[in-house]
C-alpha cells in the first residue's frame, strides 16, 4: 500500500497486479535496451527516449509508457535506464537522448530519492541544456522539491490532500479534468496536483475540478519539463483490472500532446 510522503503528498502504487511483474521490466530491457545510446550520426533512425526502470512499486508503468512512445505519431526508440538495468542514469547515457521519462509507481519518495540523488545533477544539466523531462504520477512528484529534481517552477501536493477535492483516498479512479477548455477524463491513482510560482511561465494543458494544475509544461533552462499528476498513458489492462471505465474510452490523444509539447519544436 502506499504510504506517506513528506512534503509532497503521497505516490501512487497502482493496481496489485504492478507489484507482481517485477520480472518484466529486466525482461524489457533485454528487448528493447540494445545498440549505442546515440543516433551515431544516422538522421533517419528515431530519436532516443530514455525511461527508468529502477526499483518501483508499479514495474508496468516503463512499459506502457515505452510502449507509448513507441507507436507516437513521433514515435521513439526506447531504452530503459537506472539501478536493475545494466545501463546507470549518467551524463553519457543522456547525450543521445531526446527525453527523458520518469514513469508512474512506487510509494517510498525518500528510497526513490535515494537511487536518483546521485544523478540528480546530471540530469537537471542535460534539461538546462536542451533535453526534456516526461514525470507521470510519481515521477511528476520527483520533478519537485524536498526530495525531488527541483526542475519546476512551484512544487506538488496530493491532490487528495487539497481542499475541495474529488478525491478523497488512494484508490484507483478515473478524474474528470478541464484540458485545455475539453472536459476530458484520466486514470488517477494520488497523483500530484502542481502549486505553481505566482506568475511563473508555465502552460497548464489540464486543471482538476478544483481548479488546482493536474498537467503541466514548463521551460527550464533551454530545455522543458513536462508533467501529468492523471496517467495519460493508462491503457485498456489498467482499466479492467482496476474494474474502472473511462467515459472517454481507452484514447492516448492526451499523452501523445503532452509528450508532443514537452520535446518541443522539432
Amino acid at each position: 500500500m502506499p504510504g506517506t510522503l513528506p512534503n509532497a503528498g503521497r505516490a501512487p502504487a497502482g493496481p496489485d497486479r504492478r507489484r507482481l511483474l517485477l520480472g518484466l521490466v529486466p525482461a524489457a530491457v533485454a528487448l528493447a535496451g540494445c545498440g549505442s545510446s546515440g543516433d551515431g550520426g544516422r538522421s533517419d533512425r528515431p530519436p532516443l527516449a530514455l525511461v527508468y526502470g529502477g526499483p518501483q512499486g508499479c514495474p508496468d508503468c516503463p512499459s506502457a509508457i515505452a510502449a507509448l512512445l513507441r507507436r507516437a505519431p513521433q514515435s521513439f526508440r526506447v531504452r530503459y535506464v537506472g539501478p536493475g538495468t545494466g545501463v546507470p542514469l549518467t551524463a553519457d547515457a543522456l547525450a543521445g537522448a531526446r527525453l527523458y521519462v520518469q514513469p508512474g509507481g512506487g510509494s517510498d519518495l525518500d528510497g526513490a530519492w535515494r537511487d536518483l540523488r546521485g544523478s540528480a545533477k546530471v540530469l537537471r544539466d542535460w534539461v538546462r541544456e536542451g533535453g526534456s523531462y516526461l514525470g507521470l504520477c510519481f515521477g511528476a512528484y520527483l520533478a519537485g522539491r524536498d526530495p525531488g529534481f527541483g526542475l519546476l517552477p512551484g512544487d506538488t501536493d496530493g491532490y487528495i490532500d487539497l481542499p475541495d477535492t474529488t478525491v478523497h483516498d488512494q484508490r484507483d479512479t478515473v478524474v474528470p479534468v478541464n484540458w485545455r477548455g475539453r472536459r476530458r477524463h484520466m486514470y488517477f491513482q494520488d497523483g500530484p496536483a502542481f502549486l505553481l510560482d505566482k506568475g511563473a511561465d508555465v502552460d497548464v494543458l489540464a486543471t482538476y475540478a478544483n481548479g488546482a494544475a493536474a498537467v503541466v509544461v514548463a521551460p527550464y533552462g533551454k530545455g522543458r519539463v513536462g508533467v501529468s499528476g492523471p496517467h495519460p498513458e493508462a491503457d485498456r489492462s489498467w482499466y479492467e483490472d482496476a474494474g474502472l471505465k473511462n467515459p472517454d474510452g481507452i484514447r492516448f490523444d492526451l499523452a501523445d500532446e503532452l509528450i508532443d509539447r514537452t520535446i518541443g519544436p522539432r
